[in-house]
Protein backbone atom coordinates (compact mmCIF):
# COMPACT_ATOMS: atom_id res chain seq x y z
CA UNK A 1 0.00 0.00 0.00
CA UNK A 2 2.58 2.64 0.55
CA UNK A 3 4.48 1.48 -2.49
CA UNK A 4 0.94 2.25 -4.74
CA UNK A 5 1.23 5.54 -2.50
CA UNK A 6 4.51 6.32 -3.42
CA UNK A 7 4.02 6.04 -7.28
CA UNK A 8 0.79 8.09 -7.46
CA UNK A 9 2.61 11.11 -5.25
CA UNK A 10 5.93 10.38 -7.93
CA UNK A 11 3.30 10.74 -10.37
CA UNK A 12 1.37 13.47 -9.32
CA UNK A 13 4.35 15.94 -8.51
CA UNK A 14 5.64 14.95 -12.44
CA UNK A 15 2.36 15.94 -13.88
CA UNK A 16 2.59 18.73 -11.69
CA UNK A 17 6.74 19.66 -12.95
CA UNK A 18 5.32 19.10 -16.54
CA UNK A 19 2.52 21.71 -16.65
CA UNK A 20 4.47 24.11 -14.66
CA UNK A 21 7.47 23.63 -17.09
CA UNK A 22 5.50 23.62 -20.53
CA UNK A 23 5.14 27.36 -21.00
CA UNK A 24 8.90 27.87 -20.55
CA UNK A 25 9.76 25.09 -22.53
CA UNK A 26 7.49 26.45 -25.40
CA UNK A 27 8.98 29.42 -25.43
CA UNK A 28 12.79 28.06 -25.31
CA UNK A 29 12.10 26.42 -28.34
CA UNK A 30 10.39 29.87 -29.98
CA UNK A 31 13.44 31.50 -28.89
CA UNK A 32 15.56 29.29 -31.10
CA UNK A 33 13.53 28.65 -33.77
CA UNK A 34 13.43 32.19 -35.03
CA UNK A 35 17.20 33.29 -33.71
CA UNK A 36 19.73 34.36 -36.33
CA UNK A 37 22.83 35.94 -37.45
CA UNK A 38 23.14 37.28 -40.54
CA UNK A 39 25.58 39.88 -42.31
CA UNK A 40 24.75 43.79 -43.12
CA UNK A 41 27.38 46.31 -44.96
CA UNK A 42 27.30 47.60 -41.27
CA UNK A 43 28.40 44.05 -39.85
CA UNK A 44 26.97 41.19 -38.31
CA UNK A 45 23.55 41.63 -36.70
CA UNK A 46 21.19 39.02 -34.48
CA UNK A 47 17.92 39.00 -33.67
CA UNK A 48 19.11 40.09 -30.39
CA UNK A 49 20.57 43.08 -31.63
CA UNK A 50 16.93 44.10 -31.82
CA UNK A 51 15.41 43.81 -28.44
CA UNK A 52 13.61 46.57 -27.34
CA UNK A 53 12.45 47.69 -31.22
CA UNK A 54 9.23 46.17 -33.09
CA UNK A 55 10.91 43.73 -35.95
CA UNK A 56 9.30 42.90 -39.09
CA UNK A 57 11.00 40.28 -41.09
CA UNK A 58 10.74 39.88 -45.14
CA UNK A 59 12.68 37.03 -47.18
CA UNK A 60 12.91 37.93 -50.69
CA UNK A 61 15.62 39.24 -53.51
CA UNK A 62 16.39 42.59 -54.43
CA UNK A 63 16.08 41.17 -58.57
CA UNK A 64 12.18 40.31 -57.48
CA UNK A 65 9.81 42.03 -60.05
CA UNK A 66 6.91 42.11 -58.31
CA UNK A 67 6.35 40.65 -54.81
CA UNK A 68 9.17 41.91 -53.01
CA UNK A 69 8.42 44.83 -53.56
CA UNK A 70 4.63 45.23 -53.37
CA UNK A 71 5.67 43.44 -49.32
CA UNK A 72 8.35 45.86 -48.87
CA UNK A 73 6.01 48.83 -49.92
CA UNK A 74 2.99 47.61 -47.89
CA UNK A 75 4.81 47.63 -44.63
CA UNK A 76 6.17 51.14 -45.24
CA UNK A 77 2.60 52.09 -46.04
CA UNK A 78 1.46 50.90 -42.83
CA UNK A 79 4.35 52.42 -40.67
CA UNK A 80 3.62 56.15 -42.88
CA UNK A 81 0.86 56.11 -40.75
CA UNK A 82 2.90 56.34 -37.63
CA UNK A 83 4.64 59.35 -35.80
CA UNK A 84 7.97 59.43 -36.01
CA UNK A 85 8.84 58.27 -32.26
CA UNK A 86 6.90 55.27 -32.84
CA UNK A 87 8.72 54.73 -35.91
CA UNK A 88 11.73 54.76 -34.20
CA UNK A 89 10.68 52.05 -32.26
CA UNK A 90 10.51 49.91 -35.34
CA UNK A 91 12.98 47.79 -37.72
CA UNK A 92 11.96 45.92 -41.06
CA UNK A 93 14.76 43.37 -41.75
CA UNK A 94 15.01 42.69 -45.29
CA UNK A 95 16.77 39.00 -45.74
CA UNK A 96 18.03 38.04 -49.27
CA UNK A 97 17.61 34.80 -50.84
CA UNK A 98 19.82 35.32 -53.45
CA UNK A 99 23.37 36.28 -51.60
CA UNK A 100 24.96 34.95 -55.01
CA UNK A 101 23.79 38.62 -56.55
CA UNK A 102 22.68 40.74 -53.85
CA UNK A 103 25.43 42.17 -52.36
CA UNK A 104 25.45 43.95 -48.74
CA UNK A 105 25.87 47.34 -50.25
CA UNK A 106 22.75 46.41 -52.48
CA UNK A 107 20.57 45.11 -49.63
CA UNK A 108 21.54 48.45 -47.67
CA UNK A 109 20.61 50.50 -50.45
CA UNK A 110 17.48 48.46 -51.46
CA UNK A 111 15.65 48.18 -48.30
CA UNK A 112 16.36 51.98 -47.36
CA UNK A 113 14.75 52.94 -51.01
CA UNK A 114 11.59 51.49 -49.36
CA UNK A 115 11.82 53.03 -45.63
CA UNK A 116 14.14 54.87 -43.55
CA UNK A 117 14.19 51.69 -40.79
CA UNK A 118 14.78 48.65 -43.11
CA UNK A 119 17.81 47.10 -43.03
CA UNK A 120 18.62 44.77 -46.09
CA UNK A 121 21.11 41.81 -44.94
CA UNK A 122 22.00 38.39 -46.02
CA UNK A 123 24.56 35.44 -45.48
CA UNK A 124 26.07 32.09 -46.79
CA UNK A 125 23.32 30.08 -48.42
CA UNK A 126 24.01 27.46 -45.42
CA UNK A 127 22.92 29.66 -43.07
CA UNK A 128 19.96 31.30 -45.74
CA UNK A 129 18.80 27.83 -45.79
CA UNK A 130 18.89 27.11 -41.80
CA UNK A 131 16.79 30.58 -41.42
CA UNK A 132 14.00 30.12 -44.07
CA UNK A 133 13.38 26.53 -42.80
CA UNK A 134 13.19 27.27 -39.31
CA UNK A 135 10.46 29.98 -39.95
CA UNK A 136 8.89 27.86 -41.78
CA UNK A 137 9.61 29.43 -45.32
CA UNK A 138 10.24 28.62 -48.59
CA UNK A 139 12.41 29.69 -51.59
CA UNK A 140 13.76 28.01 -54.90
CA UNK A 141 15.89 28.95 -57.57
CA UNK A 142 14.28 28.89 -60.93
CA UNK A 143 16.65 28.67 -64.37
CA UNK A 144 15.52 31.00 -66.83
CA UNK A 145 16.38 29.23 -70.34
CA UNK A 146 17.91 32.27 -72.72
CA UNK A 147 17.37 35.10 -69.90
CA UNK A 148 20.09 37.41 -69.22
CA UNK A 149 19.34 37.02 -65.76
CA UNK A 150 20.04 33.23 -65.32
CA UNK A 151 17.43 32.26 -62.61
CA UNK A 152 14.77 33.67 -60.42
CA UNK A 153 13.72 32.59 -57.44
CA UNK A 154 10.71 31.18 -56.28
CA UNK A 155 9.82 32.23 -52.66
CA UNK A 156 6.78 32.08 -49.70
CA UNK A 157 6.14 35.96 -49.34
CA UNK A 158 5.09 36.51 -45.23
CA UNK A 159 6.37 39.35 -43.09
CA UNK A 160 7.02 37.93 -39.73
CA UNK A 161 6.40 40.10 -36.81
CA UNK A 162 7.90 40.48 -33.63
CA UNK A 163 7.36 43.03 -30.50
CA UNK A 164 10.00 44.62 -28.30
CA UNK A 165 10.99 41.51 -26.47
CA UNK A 166 11.85 39.36 -29.81
CA UNK A 167 8.61 37.38 -29.20
CA UNK A 168 7.08 35.91 -32.20
CA UNK A 169 3.61 38.02 -32.66
CA UNK A 170 1.80 37.26 -36.08
CA UNK A 171 2.47 35.99 -39.72
CA UNK A 172 1.35 37.93 -42.21
CA UNK A 173 0.33 37.10 -45.95
CA UNK A 174 1.71 39.35 -48.64
CA UNK A 175 -1.61 39.66 -49.95
CA UNK A 176 -2.59 41.18 -47.24
CA UNK A 177 -3.93 45.05 -46.75
CA UNK A 178 -1.52 47.64 -45.70
CA UNK A 179 -4.04 48.32 -43.14
CA UNK A 180 -3.75 44.94 -41.24
CA UNK A 181 -0.06 45.42 -41.05
CA UNK A 182 -1.41 48.99 -39.54
CA UNK A 183 -3.42 47.00 -36.70
CA UNK A 184 -0.99 44.23 -35.94
CA UNK A 185 1.67 47.20 -35.49
CA UNK A 186 -0.82 49.17 -34.07
CA UNK A 187 -1.05 46.87 -30.48
CA UNK A 188 3.06 46.74 -30.36
CA UNK A 189 4.42 50.44 -31.38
Amino acid sequence: MKNIFKIVVVCLISIGLILLLKPFVAEYKDVNKYDFTLDTVDGKISKDDFKGKVLAIYFGYTFCPDVCPTSLSSLSQALNSFDSKQVDNFVGLFISVDPKRDTLSNLKEYAKYFHKSFIGASSSKENIDDIVKRYDSYYEMVTLENSAMEYSVAHTSYIYIFDKDGKFVEKINHFSNPNKIKKVLENLL
